[in-house]
């Protein structure tokens, strides 16, 4: 009992101390750490648990190259869906199809129901980009704007803006933590988006009830900052229903259960022809900017350009900009980055038995189906606040619980909807934490001023102990 004890200490050491480098990232970098600072602390986490390792239990180094070559290689899949997910960033945007999303949701907005319009409006453009982050920073600083003219607290708004836009991000195909979770516990990514569908859509449906509760008690006009963005959008593409051509043949992609690879290959490459196509005269600037030859060797420029690199146009509008700013596949590296080094963290924890000692402590609250769901939602949650970054909630949380889940004869994917329930869409309701810092700087409205009002982050964790605690639509072959 007492060697137990011990190295389930010694497998904290690790934990903590990249608990302490985080927070000194975080107070130093602030939101910028996860471009460098944060994997430098993972790597340094990950030194210590091989030191401990080697030194007092004498394990090998070969053990520690396989675990990586093992970690790394599970999530080889996912590090090349991101770099495609950068690919659909850029020929989605500069296509028009985000564009034409933007405007025509515009058209929609009514005082009466603004927080409901908000909420689903951030719900769709995340969906379509697979980013709250941009969502928020974009369609979301409009919204303040408007909820503001029209007497909405910034709470309230904010709260509906961030809770559509991590739903959309939850939900999309696109999301690079949804990628994440799916990848890591090998569950397809589309079986693991429609595996969440039953947690996530009741959490939805709440949430988008309240907004129209709340929205009907207040009243406004609305606000020339829809023409604005509308129109400036209006003058930079041409906006046709013909765009929605190509999500269109996303969806029948994955209606027919093609490889989500393949789904966003040929996903990124309709784009590409629709912006060829309906937008020349935006191809042809992004183009310029790389040679000035020949015109077809300029639209060849700025089709490569909008697939790989990270573009943007210059409206002349400052708010308007980041809406029309594509990642491309080179802004995916900093999380291709941070992933590695998370992976390599999560071997030398695995190869020094780190995990295995953690996981028998946290097995100890998990003998039920709903103990081990309550317990995995709580740890993913908890993990949010100390490492303060969803990533590193998400790669921990699975790797804790892996082995139990499996030993207990429940579905990989039960695991990665409930870190998704719990990790992703938690994180930005810590003021410490990346994303709570992000989105209150976005929005100039503190952390714990708007996330009473972020309902569908605070229902999906009890949503998923909910549906644990009923069994539905949760399968158990014979434990092993």
């Amino acid at each position: 009992m007492k060697t137990e004890v011990k190295r389930m200490l010694l497998a904290l050491v690790p934990l903590l101390v990249l608990i302490v480098l985080l927070s000194l990232d975080i107070s130093i970098f602030g939101s910028y750490s996860i471009l460098g600072a944060s994997q430098v602390a993972l790597l340094v986490a990950s030194g210590v648990a091989v030191l401990i390792s080697m030194v007092l239990y004498k394990t090998p180094w070969a053990t520690f190259e396989k675990a990586i070559m093992v970690k790394v290689g599970d999530v080889s899949s996912a590090i090349l869906i991101l770099f495609l997910i950068g690919a659909i960033s850029g020929t989605w945007t500069m296509s028009g199809v985000v564009p034409a999303f933007i405007c025509y949701g515009l058209r929609i907005i009514s005082p009466k129901i603004f927080l409901l319009t908000a909420c689903a409006l951030c719900a769709v453009v995340a969906l379509m980009t697979g980013s709250s982050w941009t969502t928020i920073a974009t369609v979301g600083v409009a919204l303040l704007g408007i909820g503001r003219a029209e007497g909405f607290s910034d709470a309230m708004t904010a709260g509906a803006i961030i809770s559509g836009a991590y739903f959309g991000d939850k939900m999309s195909p696109l999301s690079d933590t949804t990628v994440l979770a799916s990848s890591l516990n090998k569950v397809g990514l589309f079986e693991h988006i429609k595996y969440m569908c039953f947690t996530t859509v009741p959490s939805f449906t709440i949430t988008l009830i309240a907004f129209t509760v709340l929205g009907f008690t207040h009243g406004g006009e609305p606000t020339s900052e829809m023409d604005i963005y509308s129109s400036t959008l209006r003058t930079w593409f041409n906006i046709t229903p013909w765009l929605l051509v190509v999500p269109v043949i996303t969806v029948l992609l994955i209606w027919k259960r093609l490889p989500a690879i393949l789904v966003l290959a040929l996903s990124a490459a309709a784009a590409a022809v629709a912006a060829l196509i309906v937008q020349p005269d935006v191809v042809r600037t992004i183009g310029s900017g790389v040679t000035e030859s020949s015109s077809a060797r300029i639209y060849f420029a700025g089709t490569v350009e909008m697939i790989y690199n990270s573009v943007s146009l210059d409206t002349g509008v400052a708010e308007v900009n980041p809406l029309v700013s594509g990642r491309g596949m080179l802004g995916m590296l900093n999380t291709v980055f941070l992933i590695i080094c998370a992976m390599c963290f999560g071997a030398a924890m695995e190869g020094g038995g780190m995990i295995a000692d953690l996981s028998r402590v946290l097995r100890s609250f998990a003998r039920s189906r709903a103990g081990l769901v309550g317990s995995t939602v709580v740890t993913g949650t908890a993990l949010n606040g100390i490492t303060s970054d969803q990533y590193l909630s998400i790669i921990l949380t699975s790797n804790i619980y892996r082995e139990t889940y499996e030993k207990e004869g429940y579905e990989a994917r039960l695991l990665s909807r409930s870190v998704e329930d719990s990790s992703t869409v938690t994180s930005p309701l810590f003021p410490w934490s990346s994303c709570g810092m992000t989105q209150a700087t976005i929005l100039s409205v503190p952390t714990l001023v708007y996330a009473p009002f972020c309902f569908f982050n605070l229902l999906s964790p009890l949503m998923s102990f909910l549906v644990g605690l009923i069994g539905w639509k949760i399968f158990r072959r014979k434990p092993a």
